[in-house]
């Protein structure tokens, strides 16, 4: 078997003996043992996250591809309706959604490194796609969709990455580097929406799709050479574990969580454009569209700092009322035609789903690795390991599920301003559900893990256990 060694102690820094696999696995990994993590595992570790992020980075600059090219289409001759418009932006994520089911399970199932290596060269798909739709505007509007659809591959990438990810550090060390991963993928929506408008200017529509044909191919490089696959994270998820973990009580409710936070930053960031466009006609939104995802995908981090500093559930509750009062203000500002009071209400709004998106994906693995460690004599080594483990697994369900589940809630967010503006002619609808909607999981954290039940021979709330 094989067991890292420091690489101080060692003649590599980053040398991964051969393991049984071949090729860059590894077969001895135990990050919740202090001494092996202080010796080799952070490092290691560390290594690997920031190949995935590029990654990671690299499926949201794609996925939000047409977020920004529907704000330029008549450029190129193609004139659509604000209906339509909604459904080139909305089909992506819902595509997204979809594929990360699949994308959860694959490092699973072909290795953690091996799958980066492949979800980013199948990114070149929807850009050379893209590339072929601008060059041909007469093409017809379903095939349109489709071609918008394939960016959808770029939204599963984030679930297969914080998958393989979570299996890297200890489960008391998840919030920061998982926030840190997710936000360095959020960060993609920002640069796609903030790099593209001078590009366009420059040189055209279709140079979106080119400009990141030569990043992903070196991000494919990278996670070759530079990643690792996990053995003990290898075991193929079976079709009955996958359909225990979608039927897990913590993990439907989680995901309903998900949807509030994950859900409204990516629903708002693809329609934040459309719906400055739709309020205020003389707001160049090009210009501040980048804004908001900029804003979450910061504040994502802090949220999972904040989460275990203070314990996920607390911040997450109290988030969700912040949230509520953030789109309240929207509201209160499109009633009021106040565009600084708009953009500045939306923005704190942004910053609130960042803040939700790190503390949830900080609960989950808590919730589970708790539940497993109930009844589990502490003394126990080997018990405590086998049951580590089976959190490990059980969390990284749950993660892709719930990931999956809240972009699915960004499909509903567009489509709640889609309905809200052909009915109505305004947002301000929409924006009511939205706060109702976090209101009820504010609700919804508080009963399930703030108020204290009972628990053996005392009272206690999950939130005290660690959640």
């Amino acid at each position: 078997m094989t067991v890292l060694t420091d690489p101080q102690e060692s003649q590599a820094a980053s040398a991964v003996s051969p393991s049984a696999k071949g090729g860059r696995w590894i077969d001895h990994w135990e990050p919740d043992d202090d001494a092996f993590w202080a010796r080799t595992g952070r490092k290691v570790a560390a290594r690997n996250l920031v190949f995935s992020i590029l990654t990671e980075h690299l499926g949201f600059c794609v996925w939000l591809l047409w977020s920004i090219a529907v704000l330029n289409l008549s450029t190129v001759g193609m004139q659509l309706s604000v209906g339509q418009v909604l459904w080139l932006t909305t089909l992506p994520n819902l595509v997204g959604a979809a594929m990360r089911i699949p994308y959860t399970f694959a490092p699973a199932r072909f290795g953690g490194r091996n799958w980066t290596v492949v979800s980013a060269l199948l990114l070149l798909i929807p850009c050379g796609l893209f590339v072929y739709a601008i060059e041909n505007p007469d093409i017809p509007y379903g095939v349109l969709l489709l071609i918008a659809a394939t960016t959808g591959l770029g939204g599963g990438n984030f679930a297969s990455s914080m998958a393989n990810i979570t299996h890297f550090y200890p489960t008391s060390k998840q919030g920061l580097p998982l926030g840190l991963n997710a936000a360095g993928g959020n960060l993609g929506t920002s640069v796609t929406q903030l790099a593209m408008p001078p590009l366009i200017v420059a040189f055209g529509l279709v140079a979106v799709g080119w400009v990141w044909m030569p990043f992903i191919l070196l991000a494919a490089v990278c996670a070759y050479f530079f990643m690792n696959n996990l053995s003990k994270a290898t075991s193929a998820y079976t079709l009955r574990e996958m359909t225990a973990a979608a039927r897990d009580r913590q993990t439907i409710i989680m995901s309903v969580l998900y949807i509030g936070t994950f859900g409204s930053f990516i629903g708002y960031a693809f329609s934040f454009g459309v719906l400055i466009k739709a309020q205020f006609p003389d707001i160049k939104g090009a210009n501040v569209i980048w804004l908001g995802a900029f804003a979450g995908s910061l504040a994502r981090p802090f949220g999972g700092w904040l989460a275990d500093r203070f314990g996920g559930a607390r911040v997450t509750a109290i988030d969700f009322l912040l949230m509520a009062v953030g789109i309240g203000a929207v509201a209160y500002a499109v009633e009021a035609g106040s565009w600084p009071l708009f953009l500045s209400a939306f923005l704190f709004v942004f910053i609130t789903t960042g803040i939700g998106n790190g503390s949830t994906y900080k609960m989950i693995p808590a919730i589970f690795r708790t539940r497993e460690l109930m009844g589990v004599d502490a003394s126990d080594a080997k018990a405590r390991a086998a049951a580590l483990t089976t959190a490990r697994r059980k969390a990284a369900a749950a993660i892709g599920i719930s990931s999956a589940v809240g972009a699915l809630g960004g499909v509903l967010v567009q489509q709640s301003f889609r309905i809200s503006l052909e009915q109505t002619k305004g947002i301000a609808p929409a924006l009511v559900g939205l706060a109702v909607f976090y209101a009820i999981c504010m609700t919804l954290t508080w009963v399930v893990y703030l108020r204290k039940v009972q628990v053996g021979d005392r009272r206690m709330s999950l939130a005290e256990a660690g959640v």
